[in-house]
């Protein structure tokens, strides 16, 4: 069973979701809500290593802020990216802003930055703001 650890986005309970079961619409098993992993799933300094190490997919990370101009270019990229992979693949996001324990623990420098994760490891990293198919390509390897 493939699965990934992420935060409800509304009560922020932690849930181990069943990948091969993600087109069934999972939900938080605390307040019911819909967990939707067709999309980016935000991460912050408090749930990110649990994310990272608690899923046995690759987890792609997009290491951005909100006054960045190429950060803003590459959201819908990822977007698409998240709903192309779902099930295969984690796509979240962490804001170097308001998380700023995990940039420093992977020293983000210049963003946007792109780390793909693998077995809770650095797989590979991608600095700027580069075309989907570089993206992809990292998930490919």
């Amino acid at each position: 069973m493939s699965s990934a650890t992420v935060s409800c986005p509304f009560c922020q309970t932690l849930n181990r979701v069943d990948l091969a079961k993600v087109d069934a619409g999972p939900k938080c098993g605390s307040c019911g809500k819909p967990i939707l992993l067709d999309r980016p799933v935000k991460l912050t300094d408090d749930d990110f290593d649990q994310a990272i190490n608690g899923t046995d997919v690759p987890v792609l990370v997009d290491f951005y802020a909100d006054w960045c101009g190429p950060c803003k270019i590459l959201a819908p990229v990822f977007d698409e990216i998240a709903g192309t992979w779902k099930g295969r693949a984690l796509v979240a996001k962490v804001d170097t802003d308001a998380s700023p324990r995990v940039s420093m623990q992977y020293g983000i420098r210049g963003i946007p930055t792109t780390i793909l994760f693998k077995g809770g490891k650095e797989a590979a990293r991608q600095v700027g703001a580069v075309p989907r198919k570089a993206i992809e390509d990292m998930l490919s390897r």
